[in-house]
């Protein structure tokens, strides 16, 4: 008996100094490990030598997190003695206004931060050092000094209400996610195409009619297939926020340190605004709420009549109501994908056009958006827009959140303008981060964990002074595809961690394994919290070498568990195939697949697959006269003669020319003979990708002098919408050369009728095949 006992004390007193590990997200800006634990139990006490409503809120908010998880309730006192947390608040150098230092030792723990917003974020990071719930064992916080502050100030999530509305009750859970991390912009897409979900009280068919639709629950999203109706018994769809719930989230994002950023979107996806409120868009259209039936929102104009002076004052009148809800000095008001048809088809917005001395709709978008601004800036608020409002011509004092890439917000940081980075690319939340083989339903595109985590919001073309108008990012997380809460939260957990260390720790701290291994006992944490998420991207990346002339095959995964197994002979990989341990070489015309193995299990879903083929110019060095875009840089300088053939998907396998023509030589090394010589070129209409005009080849024995040997004219007409792919191919009789230069001419720009007409189109090519 007294053996058992002495044992059991033993294991109790080891157990209890014990070093715990530490997994704070985001990483602090430094922090040093200590020997010692401190126990929280019964007995400690918390000490606030803090005064304001504010800063009592958060310990408030700090203590009751502590009892849901010990069952403790720590008491408050101006004085403490014995175990206590001190919290306080005063000058504390070098961390800023949302900074703080924190100390722990094993019979004190010690907060410190110049403004409230540092108390808080020091009460996260002693939060992750609690269990995620409560389990009832003894809590341990290892003794550590941790000196922290954040990189960006713009530290945001944005969630789109429209397309599928979800409840009050959940955007909070949803602001406390953000909260955890240390996020502290909440941008909440209040208004589109698809309704209305903010309450204003002037004009009530914006809640009583636009923000109800003909039920489509449950089904895959289809704009064409988005149905209104007056008929409230048929418009169950949909949903809205009354102005006291909107003053409610406003206020509970404040005492978690966040500010809620609205967006009203203008002048386009306005189509249930203005199937409500038609006499606001440019023409009459018979599609609205005054007509019985179904009418579809596609069929609606989208935009507000910028030569309309109702329309501002419409406009002004809602943000008046918003600005009264919202206290945030940043008014989103959208400005994206304007199609501009309706513009140039009305009479009252070319009259202005004609008024302003408007050259074109470009300049009457940026007419409408400057006339916005005023309205803000004389009640005290800054505009923030997409990128579009950069056409033109830029606000005097707008901010620009760049989501077309990145060259937005470079422009806008290049002529002085402050930016939030948000590119498609990786922070596109509804965007894939695993296999589509294997995950929910998705918009498209491919952001995984890995790509968000490395992810850098300062351009490499900004200078230092450039630089600064860099606000921060945030990740956008649009919900066509996402119609439960369920599903939002597999989309942002856990790429909106990984972000939050993006956003908050220094750039030369951030370190993949150190973050996975962090990460770990917070997705345990989800588990036992019932919190839906992604376990991960288990798909194998095929990616192609040049290296001396040689094409070389590597296969990655981001999975820092898993083994991968590949074949070459086309067939599907077991843990019998191949073990990948280094780049392979193509001899060959080959088919590779590739999958992981996890705890020597093979993980369902279909293998990665890629076929490569062989010509005479793979992996021959290629030059280009103008640089591509590095917004599609594929597999890197060698993608037009790495074996690999483009598909209609944009995103993969194409270098891109942004109004400019596509040049390149190739070095064969020696002189080869050959009859054909190929180029690969995509059409994509609604992505303003055009085949070329013509594509000419040309050879050379020294490359100096050049001769050509066929110009290949396109026969596919620019209007034609769908997503193809087509060869050009120069034939021509066996001769001997050495160089070889292709050049593929840019449509130039978007034809007439097109939403870009006469903006710069985009030309993609791909693999240059000599044979």
């Amino acid at each position: 008996m007294r053996s058992g006992l002495l044992t059991g004390l033993l294991f109790l007193t080891f157990f209890l100094n014990a070093q715990p590990s530490v997994h704070i997200i985001p990483q602090p800006v430094k922090l040093d490990l200590k020997e010692g634990v401190f126990l929280l139990d019964k007995n400690v006490q918390v000490q606030a030598s803090v005064a304001g409503r504010e800063a009592a809120g958060i310990i408030s908010y700090f203590t009751g997190a502590v009892k849901q998880v010990s069952g403790y309730t720590l008491p408050v006192k101006a004085t403490a003695t014995g175990k206590i947390i001190h919290f306080s608040m005063g000058p504390t150098e070098g961390v800023g206004e949302e900074g703080y230092t924190l100390s722990v030792t094993p019979t004190r723990i010690a907060v410190r931060a110049n403004k409230p917003a540092g108390l808080f974020y020091a009460a996260q990071s002693l939060l992750q050092t609690l269990p995620a719930v409560r389990t009832n064992q003894f809590i341990r916080i290892p003794c550590m000094e941790i000196s922290d502050y954040p990189r960006f100030k713009w530290r945001g999530m944005m969630l789109d209400v429209s397309r599928h509305f979800f409840s009050p009750e959940l955007v909070k859970e949803f602001i406390d996610l953000l909260a955890m991390y240390k996020m502290n912009r909440f941008h909440w897409h209040l208004a589109d195409g698809a309704g209305w979900r903010i309450e204003i009280k002037k004009y009530p068919k914006l809640t009583g009619l636009a923000a109800w639709r003909v039920d489509d629950w449950g089904k895959p999203w289809d704009w064409s297939q988005v149905r209104f109706n007056a008929d409230r018994n048929k418009a169950t769809y949909g949903g809205y926020y009354t102005q006291e719930q909107i003053k409610e989230i406003v206020a509970y994002a404040a005492a978690r340190q966040i500010t809620v950023v609205p967006e009203i979107e203008m002048p386009g996806h306005s189509e249930a605004a203005m199937a409500a409120y038609p006499e606001y868009s440019c023409v009459p259209h018979k599609h609205s709420f005054a007509e019985t039936g179904d009418f579809y929102g596609k069929d609606v104009h989208p935009n507000y009549c910028a030569g309309n002076d109702s329309a501002f004052a419409f406009l002004q009148d809602v943000l008046k109501e918003v600005m009264a809800l919202f206290p945030s000095r940043y008014i989103h008001v959208g400005g994206d994908e304007v199609d501009k048809t309706s513009w140039k088809q009305c009479e009252r917005c070319q009259r202005r056009m004609k008024t302003e001395g408007l050259k074109n709709e470009e300049e009457l978008q940026s007419y409408f958006i400057r006339r916005m601004e005023k309205f803000l800036i004389a009640n005290g608020r800054k505009l923030i827009g997409w990128d579009e409002i950069l056409e033109g011509g830029l606000a005097p004092e707008a901010t620009v959140m760049s989501w077309r890439g990145e060259s937005g917000g470079i422009k806008a940081a290049q002529m002085d303008h402050d930016v939030v980075m948000s590119p498609t690319g990786p922070l596109y939340f509804d965007y894939y981060q695993g296999d589509p083989e294997t995950e929910p339903l998705a918009f498209g595109g491919f952001n995984t964990l890995k790509r968000v985590y490395n992810y850098e919001p300062i351009p490499a073309e900004l200078n230092s002074a450039q630089a600064k108008h860099v606000l921060g990012a945030q990740a956008n997380l649009w919900t066509e595809q996402i119609s439960s809460y369920e599903h939002v939260l597999y989309m942002i957990l856990p790429r909106m961690p990984a972000l939050s260390e993006v956003l908050w720790s220094p750039k030369n701290t951030r370190n993949w394994k150190d973050f996975n291994r962090r990460l770990q006992p917070h997705l345990v944490g989800y588990e036992q919290r019932g919190l839906h998420y992604s376990k991960g991207n288990f798909k194998v990346d095929i990616k192609p070498q040049v290296v001396d002339g040689k094409l070389l095959v590597s296969l990655e995964t981001e999975n820092e568990d898993g083994t991968i197994y590949y074949t070459t002979d086309g067939t599907d990989p077991g843990t019998g195939s191949q073990r990948y341990e280094k780049p392979f070489e193509v001899k060959g015309a080959m088919t590779v697949k590739a999958a992981l193995a996890i705890n020597n299990s093979m993980v369902r879903g279909r293998p990665a697959h890629q076929a490569f083929t062989l010509n005479k110019a793979t992996g021959r060095p290629l030059q280009y006269a103008t640089p591509y875009s590095k917004y599609y840089p594929a597999n890197g300088p060698s993608t037009l003669v790495d074996g690999i053939r483009g598909t209609t998907d944009a995103g993969k396998q194409w270098h891109a020319f942004n109004g400019s023509d596509m040049v390149a030589t190739i070095d064969l090394g020696q002189p080869v003979t050959a009859g054909t010589i190929t180029l690969g070129c995509l059409q994509h209409y609604g992505q303003w990708i055009f085949f070329p005009q013509w594509v000419q080849f040309e050879v050379s024995d020294d490359g100096k002098q050049f001769s050509e040997v066929a110009k290949v004219m396109n026969t596919v007409p620019v209007a034609d919408k769908a997503a193809q792919t087509k060869d050009f191919t120069a034939k021509f009789g066996q001769r001997s050369f050495r160089y070889v230069r292709v050049t593929a001419k840019n449509l130039g720009q978007c034809p007439k009728g097109h939403p870009g007409e006469g903006q710069a189109a985009w030309l993609f090519c791909d693999e240059i095949m000599v044979e």
